[in-house]
């Protein structure tokens, strides 16, 4: 099985810059945002876009992040008595009429961010939802898209794309496997 680096390091920096600079225009400024990442890489991403946000803007966007494990529609169990890893939410403030920007790594059949987004209403209804990832690779079986994205990188359904974040796996790159 072969892989091909897409992203490396500086491009993963350079393509968070430009989200948190989309981000920006997009919501004029970061009053009533939150960045909220989705388990476990799309909190590491969403904490670097509030530092690049922060630096840009010289002022501090809430981060929370989310868990969405009891709310997959694909749920799959070890054994058969198991229970789901569940590892919990946090957010710092509430999201009820706050635009929220959900954060993940990798866009795929679209049904994370619909678990997500069913996890979001059960702590109140946000103004807005928006969603930001660094790599959109196509095969959607919902109807859901990025506002703010990384990299398209077009793939076959047999290929892996697959993102290490130095705080998870020691190192900030992205890969194709074949």
């Amino acid at each position: 099985m072969g892989k091909t680096l897409v992203l490396d390091d500086k491009s993963i920096q350079r393509a968070l810059t430009r989200i948190a600079h989309e981000i920006l225009e997009r919501n004029k400024g970061i009053e009533e945002c939150i960045l909220i990442g989705i388990k476990t890489r799309g909190i590491h991403l969403a904490e670097r876009l509030a530092k690049r946000i922060e630096q840009i803007e010289g002022q501090k966007i809430p981060v929370g992040e989310l868990d969405i494990t009891l709310y997959r529609d694909d749920l799959t169990y070890k054994t058969v008595d198991a229970e789901p890893e569940v590892r919990g939410s946090e957010l710092p403030v509430e999201t009820r009429n706050r635009k929220v920007i959900l954060v993940d790594d990798v866009l795929y059949t679209g049904r994370t961010v619909r678990a997500a987004m069913d996890a979001l209403v059960d702590f109140g209804r946000p103004s807005s939802i928006q969603l930001a990832v660094l790599v959109d690779r196509g095969h959607r079986e919902l109807p859901i898209r990025a506002d703010f994205i990384g990299k398209n990188i077009p793939t076959s359904s047999q290929e892996k794309v697959v993102v290490e974040l130095l705080e998870s796996d020691g190192v900030d790159q992205v890969n194709i496997h074949k």
